[in-house]
């Protein structure tokens, strides 16, 4: 069972906790990446209709796992990450992402490792965005690190 993973199947907070279940653990916190009926943009907020999500499989899940190192050099406590995100068409109330992380108990780390998986993810992992509404769409950029952007820019769909 893989602990980073990008997939075009439904996600489930129920699955990454088992991945990173371990019997020397009795910690695992979870987050899950919910794909909102809204979207904030320059002109205001706008109802979102759906999302669409691409990513660069074999550079995202190594940076999903390298996320996972960085976690376990910074919180020595945490046993185990587990990084999922989803492609393709979402729904409204659809998970995008989830991540579990277990420690041996609550006050290892498991929250703020979590919640630093999440950053980090956004920030490095070549992940792209298609926003849908009702009058037209607009992709957001991958990776917000602006010294990896250039890098894992989304290709082009013709290219």
């Amino acid at each position: 069972m893989k602990l980073f993973e990008i997939t075009d199947q439904p996600l489930s907070l129920d699955e990454a906790a088992r991945r990173v279940s371990r019997p020397d653990c009795g910690a695992i916190t979870t987050f899950a990446g919910i794909v909102r009926g809204e979207t904030a943009t320059a002109e205001g907020v706008r109802g979102t209709d759906f999302l669409n999500y691409e990513a660069y499989t074999e550079m995202a899940e190594a940076m999903m796992a390298r996320i996972g190192e960085e976690i376990m050099q910074q919180w020595p406590k945490v046993k185990a990450v587990s990084i999922l995100h989803r492609v393709g068409r979402l729904e409204i109330g659809e998970p995008s992402v989830v991540i579990a992380v277990a420690t041996p108990h609550r006050g290892d780390g498991c929250f703020e490792a979590c919640q630093y998986a999440i950053e980090r993810l956004k920030a490095i992992v070549p992940i792209w965005k298609e926003e849908n509404w009702s009058d037209g769409q607009v992709w957001v950029e991958g990776p917000r690190q602006p010294e990896l952007a250039i890098a894992y820019r989304k290709p082009e769909k013709n290219a």
